[in-house]
């Protein structure tokens, strides 16, 4: 492609809202514009680089056994009624009407359309397992859209959807897509992790996150220092020993903390550690509440109260409710004498011995507090985050934690949608059983956005061989030079010809320009023309490395080529 053929919108100065490097650089280098907040149009170069995501994502998932196909984004309210999720999955879901007043959503994703389909075309348990797939756009009203490509209100997302009769049909094809999973994330050349992760609101259990690691990444990975023990900080259950002192227990004593409200208020003003208070926060699960109980160094993980109480939405209660329910405000609570609302400790609570706790009144708090004499728990469990330095859940050293994008998701999805939507098929004895899924997903133009975090420098991007919009960056230095001119157009039709991706500045530009640009970019090899192109010698520039190597136009092919194979 000749440049001057092409849109490649550069721009010298960063923009002010890009707060990332990925975003910055894929809007300075012309890959991607904003149409509005979160959604972009792909400029060609960036279009590029979607289809070579795209492709190693089809190679891989076909080579899995999957079948691609192409659903609808315009979605029938009634599948989500079906399903349930209508109602409960949130204001993300983007919802509108047609001139009859029905009601549609954009697709945030497929789990309702592919059941559906699969519902009414399987009968036969001889037609499973069957393992379908798509890549398409997706929408989703985030709340705060940021970061570019990395949290978007439209994205390209691939999505698979597995269906089987047996549970160990499911393990099988879970692990066949959890490898190619691993092969697509390596083949793009990214550093990444497949961690334990929470289903959030797609349901279904036994899920791993791909996560890039990054700084920028939204999520915490916790990972063992010794083994390859990786979950999201929100699914790794703590393993830790919480031994007991055998201080003798004192007498209860409510004492006056006049305006002091936080942990660190309390520590400070009573002279005690933190590990000596009990946090207690006020909870809504589903329709009842909940007051929840950790240590004062320690904070409630409300995932795992979700999974404790296996409930459908799980969050803090408001300023107001706490008030009504408890008679109290936030910064007062505690679990002795409350009555009408159950409560839940974490492990490490059982251990504390003299402890601090809210008196539910403000201004005062108790001390000496002991759980067992003092105050009821209905049950005790593992409740809180994990905390570097605590052991790693396998048993094998201790806890560190990362920064990670997520980039791909796995899940285990059982009957959730097929039961809800009737998806069954008939067994060998001729009875009607339910079918069993899995559900894959992908961010595509996210990924996207990953190696263009994870591949740059000061000067621009970086972009692996496999991935580049192009593999070649063909510069000539002054078009209106007669032998430049000559020789640039001889190489590009004969790189071409040899199955070389090549953009051709052929711009009448300053030099300087041109090469800002090209660095911008971040091609694998600039091939410049310039001052010695009466001798048909050419300069040959890695961009990875900066290494630089003069070549007769004789030699060029059989050096790119080899040089291409390391980069």
């Amino acid at each position: 492609m000749k440049q001057s053929h092409t849109l490649i919108p550069t721009l010298r100065e960063t923009p002010a809202d890009a707060d990332i490097r990925s975003h910055q650089l894929l809007l300075k280098a012309g890959y991607i514009r904003q149409n509005a907040s979160g959604v972009y149009s792909f400029m060609p170069l960036g279009k590029r680089v979607l289809q070579k995501v795209e492709a190693i994502v089809r190679e891989e998932m076909d080579s899995a056994g999957a079948a691609e196909i192409l659903m609808p984004a315009l979605q029938q309210a009634e599948l989500w009624q079906e399903s349930g999720r209508w109602y409960t999955y949130g204001p993300e879901l983007m919802r509108l009407k047609d001139r009859h007043e029905r009601e549609f959503a954009l697709g945030a994703t497929h789990e309702e359309v592919i059941t559906s389909l699969v519902r009414d075309e399987v009968k036969s348990y001889k037609r499973l397992p069957l393992t379908l797939y798509q890549i398409q756009t997706k929408f989703r009203d985030e709340k705060r859209p940021r970061f570019g490509l990395l949290r978007g209100r439209e994205f390209i997302m691939k999505d698979a959807y597995s269906f089987h009769s047996t549970q160990e049909s499911l393990d099988e094809i879970y692990q066949k897509l959890f490898e190619a999973y691993t092969n697509i994330f390596t083949r793009c050349g990214l550093d990444f992790r497949a961690v334990i992760a929470d289903s959030g609101a797609m349901g279904g259990k036994d899920t791993h996150e791909f996560m890039v690691l990054s700084d920028v990444g939204e999520d915490t990975i916790a990972y063992s220092d010794t083994s390859n023990y990786a979950a999201n900080i929100e699914m790794a259950p703590v393993i830790a020993d919480y031994p007991k002192s055998e201080e003798e227990h004192n007498e209860l004593q409510k004492v006056e903390t006049r305006n002091q409200k936080t942990i660190s208020d309390i520590t400070s003003y009573l002279q005690v550690g933190a590990d000596k208070c009990v946090k207690s926060l006020l909870f809504k699960v589903d329709e009842k509440y909940v007051l929840v109980l950790v240590r004062g160094d320690h904070e409630v993980n409300d995932i795992k109260v979700k999974n404790l109480f296996a409930a459908t939405m799980v969050e803090l209660a408001g300023l107001e409710e706490t008030q009504a329910l408890l008679s109290c405000p936030v910064g007062s609570l505690g679990p002795i004498g409350v009555q009408n609302v159950e409560v839940v400790a974490d492990h490490a609570v059982k251990a504390i011995v003299n402890g601090v706790c809210g008196a539910n009144e403000d201004h005062y708090h108790f001390v000496n507090v002991n759980p067992s004499r003092d105050f009821s728990v209905s049950q005790f469990a593992d409740l809180r985050f994990i905390q570097e330095g605590d052991p790693s859940p396998d048993g094998e050293g201790t806890i560190l934690f990362a920064k990670g994008i997520e980039v791909g998701h796995v899940f285990k999805l059982g009957t959730r949608y097929s039961e809800a939507m009737n998806a069954s098929y008939l067994d060998a004895n001729g009875r009607s059983q339910s079918m069993i899924m899995g559900c894959y997903g992908i961010g595509v133009s996210r990924t996207v956005a990953a190696v263009a975090e994870q591949f740059n420098d000061e000067k621009g991007l970086i972009w692996p061989a496999n991935l580049a919009p192009y593999h070649l960056h063909l510069v000539a230095v002054n078009m209106k030079d007669e032998n430049q001119s000559i020789l640039s157009e001889t190489l590009y039709k004969e790189l071409q010809a040899n199955r070389f991706e090549v953009l051709f500045d052929d711009r009448q530009e300053r030099p300087g320009v041109k090469f800002a640009d090209s660095e911008l970019i971040g091609l694998p090899i600039r091939i410049t023309v310039g001052k010695r192109s009466a001798e048909e010698i050419v300069e040959i520039k890695i961009r990875k490395t900066g290494e630089t190597i003069e070549a007769h136009k004789d030699e060029l092919i059989e050096i790119v080529t080899e040089l291409l194979k390391s980069l």
